[in-house]
């Protein structure tokens, strides 16, 4: 969502995140780290890219843990991620990659520290001939952390888009020249063109991006607490679901008793089948889930990301995951 009346504050903001990159010194981990970051706040499709490059690594026998701020979590300790645990203690984002990725996940506000908790848990007795690397979920403005490549996720929307507060970009697009990856959406065939022509000749990568979406016979209430909800209720409509009803909350939502009542109260007046959600909003939801009767079952749409060319971003990744000198 923009806000053309904030236009204003736009140089102050850019002011203060130029100041804030000079002054931040970066810190170096033992291994080295890969980046997946974007320009805009949310939306861009970084946890399944994660979740992807984490698998692609891990099967080719590397040790790979991903490091997290944990957004909305409540605690500032540097944890391991419980797969078990819940998002108040962990964060939504870094639970869906822990059970989905399989992969030790950790947290911390500051991601060094997170790095340094993973490196101290790793046995060097047990895997001394075996490579380890880092994957930084949503690191691209994150300026303390040292990295071996930096993945950026870019979007057609990011290139007209204004900088916050007055538009939803974190940096202005020139800052994609610090990138060493464009990851791009497969399904736009101009966008590497027009990067092109605005001078940014890195490497491309086209991420098909695929939503998983139950089989519901009949109407069925979607909601969710993400960053762009309509592109969430459009990809359940283009997959054939009726929607007798939405309800978009504020992205990284904290759901009490009192949401389910209200959505259980509209999906009984709508005639629903089901409740619908998103995978980061059933982890957001917890033992609160269990609130839902047994006729208004709830269902989730799941959101996967792939490489089209997984065996060239791989080869490029293992030449640059050299340990830093």
């Amino acid at each position: 969502m923009k806000r053309p009346w904030l236009a204003p504050l736009v140089p102050l903001y850019a002011a203060g995140a130029a100041l804030r990159a000079r002054l931040l010194k970066r810190s170096r981990l033992t291994w080295p780290v890969i980046s997946v970051g974007n320009l805009s706040t949310g939306g861009a499709g970084k946890t399944p890219l994660t979740i992807a490059l984490a698998r692609l690594l891990a099967e080719q026998g590397i040790h790979v843990d991903v490091l997290s701020r944990g957004y909305g979590r409540r605690s500032a300790q540097a944890l391991r991620v419980d797969v078990n645990g819940d998002a108040e203690r962990f964060g939504d984002e870094p639970l869906l990659i822990a059970r989905a990725a399989s992969v030790p996940v950790y947290v911390a506000p500051q991601r060094y520290g997170a790095g340094l908790l993973a490196e101290a848990d790793e046995n060097p007795n047990q895997n001394q001939s075996r490579p380890n690397v880092h994957i930084l979920d949503d690191g691209f403005q994150h300026c303390q952390l040292e990295r071996a490549v930096d993945i950026l996720l870019l979007n057609r929307e990011d290139l007209a888009d204004s900088l916050l507060p007055a538009g939803n970009l974190r940096e202005a697009l020139r800052a994609a020249k610090r990138a060493d990856i464009l990851a791009i959406p497969s399904d736009d065939p101009t966008l590497a063109d027009a990067l092109r022509a605005r001078g940014l000749q890195q490497p491309v990568w086209r991420i098909r991006r695929q939503m998983q979406v139950p089989d519901i016979n009949g109407p069925v209430l979607a909601f969710c607490g993400i960053a762009r909800p309509d592109q969430f209720f459009a990809g359940l409509e283009a997959a054939g679901l009726q929607l007798a009803e939405r309800r978009a909350f504020c992205d990284h939502h904290r759901y009490t008793a009192a949401d389910i009542a209200r959505l259980i109260a509209v999906a009984r007046a709508a005639g629903v089948r089901a409740l619908l959600t998103t995978e980061k909003d059933l982890v957001r939801l917890g033992l609160l889930a269990s609130l839902l009767p047994a006729n208004l079952p709830l269902r989730t749409a799941g959101l996967t990301a792939e490489i089209e060319d997984a065996s060239a971003a791989l080869s490029f990744l293992l030449d640059h995951l050299q340990s830093p000198s």
